[in-house]
C-alpha cells in the first residue's frame, strides 16, 4: 500500500473542514431563534401584539392622505406647468406607496390572529403531553 506525504499525516484536518461550521443543537436553534418560546406563559396585551402593524396602518394611512392631498392640490391649484408637473408625478407616487403600506398593516393583523391561535393550541397540546407524560 502507499504511504501518505508527512505533510497529510501532521495535519489530518484538510482546509474544506475547517470552513465547515460545527452543527447546531435543537437547543441552541431555539436560543437564537427570535420566536417566542412555547414555554413562557407571560400574558401579553393587545397593544405589545398588535402595535407594529397598527403602526404601519397609521404609517400608510398619512401617506395615502398626503397623496391624496398633493394630487387634488395639481389639479385644483393654479400654477406653472413644471411645478404642476411634478406634483402630478409626487401625488399618484405617494398614492401608491401610502396604499401599499396600509394594506400590508391590514394583512398582517389575520397572521397575527393566527398565529396566535396557533400558539395556543400548541402550548395546550404541550401542557397535555406533561400531565398525561407525567402520571
Amino acid at each position: 500500500m502507499e504511504t501518505l506525504p508527512k505533510a497529510l499525516e501532521v495535519d489530518e484536518k484538510s482546509p474544506e473542514s475547517k470552513d465547515l461550521l460545527p452543527s447546531q443543537t435543537a437547543s441552541s436553534l431555539c436560543i437564537s431563534s427570535r420566536s417566542e418560546s412555547v414555554w413562557t406563559t407571560t400574558p401579553r396585551s393587545n397593544w405589545e401584539i398588535y402595535h407594529k402593524p397598527i403602526i404601519i396602518m397609521s404609517v400608510g394611512s398619512a401617506t395615502l392622505l398626503f397623496g391624496v392631498a398633493i394630487t387634488c392640490l395639481a389639479y385644483l391649484l393654479k400654477v406653472d406647468d413644471k411645478t404642476k408637473v411634478v406634483l402630478k408625478m409626487i401625488g399618484p407616487a405617494f398614492l401608491s406607496l401610502g396604499l401599499m403600506t396600509l394594506v400590508c398593516g391590514l394583512v398582517w393583523v389575520p397572521i397575527i390572529k393566527k398565529k396566535q391561535k396557533q400558539r395556543q393550541k400548541s402550548s395546550f397540546f404541550q401542557s397535555l403531553k406533561f400531565f398525561l407524560l407525567n402520571r
